[in-house]
């Protein structure tokens, strides 16, 4: 009697059970992955070669948020601080912090500021400081700093109270949906612009201080009409199409 099935067919549970293998590695590395602080973000609180404390720095001494990221006003993306940004300072404050172990480093000194210098005499370069990022946008999503800092969007809608947090983490999730919802609703967020970098702005306090007057003369002390105000004053009209953040 002849084989029902052909000879190829004696190899085909062992193609089953490796595509089969293949596919569910595929998928618990994906869940790996993209089910991770690192991807879903919110909480995802790394540790980083300083131990920048943005409290200390922008709640207690009053540092603004443009000094370190210098380029949020002119470009699309908020830049991370050199390491001579930081040495405009620490060279005369905490200079011996062992904290400042990595800034040091990045600049070529130790600890009493001396050159560092290798076995023929000759001083050795310092490497960058490897900060470890926190805020990352997928490859496919195009998003601009300076277009919203420009329109009274502040860094605190996005980063949440960044100027209150000893080690800074993912405050907010940036999904789609949770951008679509500000672009929905832009009254709930902008601020006057001399207020974006104020990041203990209140509308209800900033209105009881300053004197705002809508299109009828009329004073306007409710926060949300207030917001409403600007949106109309300044003919921000937020895109919700696929192409807005898909380019």
């Amino acid at each position: 009697m002849a084989n029902i099935f052909p000879r190829w067919a004696n190899i085909l549970p062992l193609k089953i059970a490796v595509c089969l293998g293949a596919v569910g590695a595929g998928v618990v590395a994906g869940i790996t992955y993209y089910a991770s602080p690192e991807a879903q973000r919110v909480g995802y609180q790394p540790s980083q070669p300083i131990p920048y404390d943005h409290n200390l720095h922008v709640n207690q001494l009053g540092m603004d948020c443009r000094y370190c990221h210098s380029f949020t006003e002119h470009s699309s993306h908020a830049n991370v601080p050199s390491a001579n940004t930081c040495w405009n300072c620490h060279q005369h404050v905490q200079k011996g912090s062992p904290k400042l172990a990595a800034l040091r480093g990045a600049m070529g000194v130790d600890k009493n500021h001396l050159p560092i210098k290798d076995v023929d005499g000759n001083p050795i370069e310092g490497e960058p400081i490897k900060w470890v990022r926190v805020h990352k946008a997928p490859d496919y999503v195009y998003f601009n700093h300076s277009a919203h800092l420009n329109r009274g969007i502040s860094c605190q809608s996005c980063h949440g109270d960044v100027h209150k947090m000893e080690k800074v983490y993912h405050a907010e999730s940036h999904s789609m949906g949770w951008c679509l919802d500000c672009h929905r609703a832009p009254e709930k967020h902008v601020r006057p612009l001399e207020e974006v970098f104020n990041l203990d702005y209140d509308a209800k306090e900033y209105l009881e201080k300053n004197e705002v007057l809508d299109g009828d003369g009329e004073q306007i002390t409710d926060p949300e009409q207030f917001g409403k105000f600007l949106v109309a004053h300044w003919g921000i009209r937020p895109k919700e199409s696929c192409a807005t953040c898909h380019r």
